[in-house]
């Protein structure tokens, strides 16, 4: 049976959605199925397939779904399948969607809405539920969000990036292909932080539009929360590190609030570190943070943590997250 989306609203832009997918057969139905039940229809899914080993691709291929088109690719890794899915898109914008994520039936419709709103402006996203391995979720936190009201301009992205949960994320976010073009697209070669340095290059360019609406669920692995051990070790040359310095040499952009995001950024390896029980690593890397935000109590924390058992340190992770 061919899958159809069923409605359009008139307003005037065209979106592809791109799509990576390396080994989830049990989640991609569910994406899928999320698009289709958009009010607002995009004009074409892009499932870009980086070299699934567990046959998610055929059930891509027995949804039928009218508009797709499923590319194939050897396993290069997300920033790779996103390169591609973008570069073969035939619209203007593009929203990604990782392949075990899901949408809202609005999200959208309110992408098309904040573009209405704000047609000058070459990203649009909108807040998300973080989602864990048993099934709960909640609302991101958003600190120092500078307009009142649903919607505006985040003017001061890297400050509110440096003091809430992630504002952009690669699952509720839409872009200009232009945009892309420009910074070259998302970086190879990078394991861990290629979106976050991603969504940095493009606000340095221009502050993203934004809803605080949460529209998306970022449904995360046991590894991924604080119960149970990170399942990657941060990469010792930090390429994502040392692209946000590169970003402080931009007249566009505040150099405190980014020396604020890069104190996070250095805060959020050392966590790792930390329960991972590599005191030595995390302890340089809390040493990098107050280098960046000497007044960033957390990080004070982490240097008591530093001296701590490696037990008591995972348990207090455990208790209090962030």
């Amino acid at each position: 049976m061919l899958l159809t989306m069923t409605r359009r609203d008139p307003v005037n832009m065209d979106i592809s959605i791109v799509i990576p997918l390396y080994n989830k057969k049990d989640t991609v139905a569910r994406a899928l199925q999320s698009v289709l039940m958009q009010t607002y229809s995009p004009r074409e899914i892009i499932v870009v397939n980086d070299g699934s080993s567990d046959g998610s691709e055929s059930v891509v291929r027995t949804m039928d779904i009218a508009c797709l088109r499923l590319v194939e690719q050897d396993n290069a890794g997300v920033s790779a399948a996103r390169n591609h899915g973008w570069r073969v898109a035939r619209c203007e914008w593009v929203a990604f969607l990782d392949a075990d994520d899901e949408w809202n039936p609005d999200f959208l419709g309110t992408i098309a809405a904040l573009h209405e709103g704000f047609p000058d402006h070459e990203v649009f996203a909108t807040a998300y539920f973080a989602g864990d391995y048993q099934g709960n979720r909640r609302p991101i936190i958003l600190n120092r969000v500078p307009f009142l009201g649903e919607r505006g301009v985040l003017e001061n992205y890297f400050e509110v990036a440096a003091c809430s949960d992630p504002p952009l994320w690669s699952s509720a976010i839409c872009i200009r292909r232009d945009a892309l073009h420009e910074i070259g697209g998302f970086p190879l070669n990078v394991k861990s932080g290629e979106d976050l340095l991603t969504w940095a290059r493009l606000a340095a360019r221009k502050p993203p539009v934004y809803s605080t609406k949460p529209l998306a669920v970022f449904w995360q692995e046991k590894a991924h929360t604080y119960d149970d051990r990170p399942n990657r070790m941060p990469e010792p040359d930090d390429p994502v590190g040392k692209g946000l310095a590169e970003l402080k040499k931009k007249p566009e952009a505040l150099s405190r609030d980014i020396d604020n995001y890069l104190s996070m950024w250095h805060k959020m390896r050392s966590s790792i570190y930390l329960r991972l029980g590599l005191r030595g690593s995390a302890l340089v890397e809390t040493l990098k943070g107050l280098y960046y935000q000497p007044l960033n109590k957390k990080l004070y924390i982490y240097l008591l943590l530093c001296a701590m058992p490696q037990a008591l340190t995972r348990n207090i992770f455990k208790q209090f997250g962030r």
